[in-house]
């Protein structure tokens, strides 16, 4: 009896431990706390750390000042301002929760589930997917370069991206949360409270994580996401090695009057951040959508939608806000078949004036092709975490 207790109590904190480790790799938050690694003081690739412990843009378009001491112009752009100057630790504990599905009701999704670093933060599919499989209205649009952009979603529905990942976070078809219970599940975690602590050091330990400390954080982080050091940045900061002669016709058509692509997709974002009617199909079977009408409350934009940026488009597949061209030779077809030749029956839509009919030939549009293919830069692509600080498994 004596050697059964010995024994029983040898074994059973290896008992425990185990189901532990099985509750851990079932996608379940242990309720104990284990250590995961401080936040990063460094600022990501493209920013620079200041002397208020804060991460500055600074990348090959904001090099060179505007204009010098007498106030003569210099370097222009035409590169907006980006919403910057958040700490290292804001951005690296945003990119936790940004891979965490913990944020989501039942730890199935999380913000990465839509926008997959390996994928140009986008998923690779025609129209995004949320808790339960549900099917939603949109594909997920890349976030590089985020923190330049004015107006959010396909519709431009949202301002700031902490109003925009608000939607998302509680949409019962998408992370299907509540505002109470992400703040409670968090709120539960201790890695959250110490890392929440760490990042904003004038709150203490103890004291409630808030609703606009994890929006705030999250947005540090998605502002981080930059993509500006492409091969065609290299070309067009002067060294033309950068690009062989078919991209270098293709970079031609591109801008040219004849195409005018660089009318709407204006370098260096490759987005005039505009929205455009243009006249593309939906799937088949599906109503118009009807895009920035909404939001907006203006019949113009019935089925306009925001120009999307180019950036690292190769990867971004399928194509449009409904996902219809499975390749960009598709989509770049549909800009030369005609002006409004895909409007529904029935919809008299006021196609933007820049689309019409170029005529391109095959050979112009396949180098077309291949100078979209230059817009791909991955130097700044983030880092998956290796550990979570809630235990669970980064979703796939």
């Amino acid at each position: 009896m004596v050697i059964s207790k010995v024994i029983l109590k040898a074994i059973l904190p290896v008992v425990i431990l185990g189901i532990l480790a099985l509750a851990f790799f079932a996608g379940q938050r242990p309720s104990s706390y284990y250590p995961v690694p401080l936040l990063k003081s460094s600022c990501p690739p493209g920013f620079k750390l200041n002397e208020n412990n804060e991460c500055i843009a600074k990348n090959l378009y904001n090099q060179y000042a505007t204009t010098n001491k007498a106030g003569v112009g210099g370097l222009k752009s035409a590169l907006p301002e980006i919403r910057d100057g958040f700490s290292p630790q804001e951005i690296d504990l945003g990119r936790y929760l940004f891979f965490d599905p913990v944020l989501s009701v039942d730890n199935t999704v999380s913000c990465a589930s839509c926008h997959d670093p390996n994928k140009g933060l986008s998923d690779g599919l025609a129209v995004s997917r949320g808790i339960d499989n549900n099917k939603l209205k949109r594909a997920a649009p890349s976030l590089y370069n985020v923190g330049y952009l004015k107006k959010l979603f396909w519709d431009g529905r949202a301002s700031t991206l902490e109003e925009q990942m608000l939607e998302p976070l509680f949409s019962q078809i998408e992370m299907g949360n509540t505002p109470e219970n992400l703040l409670r599940t968090i709120n539960d975690i201790e890695n959250y409270k110490k890392l929440f602590a760490e990042a904003y050091p004038n709150r203490h330990k103890d004291e409630p994580i808030l609703l606009k400390e994890i929006t705030n954080a999250i947005a540090a982080f998605q502002s981080s996401l930059v993509s500006l050091n492409s091969r065609y940045d290299q070309y067009a900061h002067g060294y033309d090695g950068a690009l062989n002669k078919n991209e270098i016709e293709g970079l031609n058509v591109f801008r040219s009057f004849v195409a005018r692509c660089a009318e709407c997709h204006t370098p260096p974002l490759f987005t005039n951040q505009q929205f455009a009617v243009i006249g593309t199909p939906e799937p088949d079977g599906l109503p118009l959508d009807p895009g920035a009408e909404i939001p907006f409350n203006d019949k113009s934009l019935r089925g306009a939608f925001k120009v999307p940026s180019l950036r690292n488009i190769a990867q971004t597949a399928p194509y449009m806000h409904s996902g219809r061209f499975k390749t960009l030779r598709e989509t770049v077809q549909f800009y030369t078949d005609g002006r409004g030749h895909a409007v529904p029956d029935g919809e008299n839509l006021l196609i933007h004036w820049h689309i019409w009919e170029p005529n391109l030939t095959d050979y112009e549009l396949d180098r077309l092709v291949d100078f979209l293919k230059t817009l791909t830069d991955e130097s700044f692509k983030p880092k998956v975490p290796e550990v979570l600080p809630s235990g669970l498994h980064i979703s796939s």
